[in-house]
């Protein structure tokens, strides 16, 4: 496996009382399956809890734990689920995250996760997100703390947190996709039903996620749009294909996807570039052609101001598939 790819093979998810069950779900669905039949990797995983035993979920039903905290001194993953809006992590919860985080391990958070991470100090000096509902709530309670608005989620050395419930979803691949390759995130993503990277790696930002539209959509002018990445996709010619001027395209666009045609071509564009890079044995200069960059200098500018790493590095950690232990 390639040096630079995590070590990502232990896997907890820790719960406690009022836990959200969406959010627990998560952690079960992405790594908990065994979908070795389907030569995807499996995880040691477990749920664990302060104390083995029941746990009373926010929606009323009982969760019975056979671990507690001692299951998590060797994972290589701790995933935390938020539990409440006042909840406050025990001495003992708290020392383990530490602990977690002091051997090396990643320790995640789930939506408002993020809190229970803040209060216990593992978030000082790091930045972080949350949901986007309960931003101003957490600036309040930690002003201290770097928050970053409208991500799916933040990487801040071993400590991740995730935004708004499925944002979870795409953290938890990312992490896969790192430590397996694309391959394998592609393959829980397909099973799970989900896109596999939406806007990928550290820059994966998102809009306001409800937006008033109105009722004539866009959806097959960008359904067009994003099986012709490869041809001009100005402006005008989009306005034109939508037959509107091209002021009122660019208002109901930005009213529909929370961005302008520009940068979501943009991000198509990236994001075919990445399917080239993963899946073939393309040269550079052909990826750069068929996902619309035209030249090899140009697909290196804007993969490395969306992804923060080059074309040929992404090849050489994704572009092949990994041996699966």
């Amino acid at each position: 496996m390639d040096d630079d790819r995590l070590r990502l093979n232990s896997v907890v998810v820790i719960v406690d009382h009022q836990f959200a069950a969406f959010e627990f779900a998560i952690g079960c669905e992405v790594f908990g399956v065994d979908r070795t039949a389907e030569g995807l990797p499996k995880f040691d995983f477990a749920i664990c809890s302060v104390r083995p035993g029941p746990v009373r979920s926010l929606f009323g039903f009982d969760l019975i734990t056979e671990h507690g905290l001692g299951r998590a001194e060797a994972a290589d993953l701790v995933l935390v689920v938020p539990c409440g809006d006042d909840y406050h992590p025990s001495a003992e919860l708290t020392d383990a995250l530490h602990r977690a985080v002091d051997r090396g391990a990643l320790v995640a958070s789930l939506c408002t996760g993020a809190f229970t991470l803040a209060r216990a100090g593992l978030l000082e000096g790091r930045s972080a997100a949350t949901h986007w509902f309960h931003e101003d709530r957490f600036r309040t309670a930690f002003p201290d703390i770097g928050l970053v608005p409208d991500v799916l989620y933040v990487e801040d050395g071993p400590v991740i947190t995730s935004a708004g419930t499925s944002a979870g979803i795409d953290m938890c691949l990312n992490l896969v996709r790192r430590a397996h390759g694309a391959e394998a995130a592609n393959g829980i993503a397909r099973r799970m039903v989900v896109p596999p990277q939406r806007d990928g790696g550290q820059a994966q930002y998102v809009q306001t996620p409800v937006r008033n539209c109105s009722a004539q959509t866009l959806a097959p002018v960008l359904a067009w749009a994003g099986g012709h990445l490869a041809e001009d996709l100005s402006i005008t010619r989009l306005a034109a294909r939508a037959a509107m001027s091209e002021r009122t395209f660019a208002r109901r666009f930005r009213d529909e996807t929370g961005t302008t045609p520009h940068q979501w071509v943009q991000l198509q564009r990236v994001a075919l570039a990445e399917r080239l890079l993963e899946g073939g044995d393309l040269g550079i200069e052909e990826v750069a052609r068929r996902s619309g960059f035209g030249s090899a200098a140009m697909l290196r500018h804007h993969f490395g101001r969306r992804r923060r790493t080059t074309p040929v590095a992404y090849r050489r950690t994704f572009g092949s598939p990994s041996p699966y232990s």
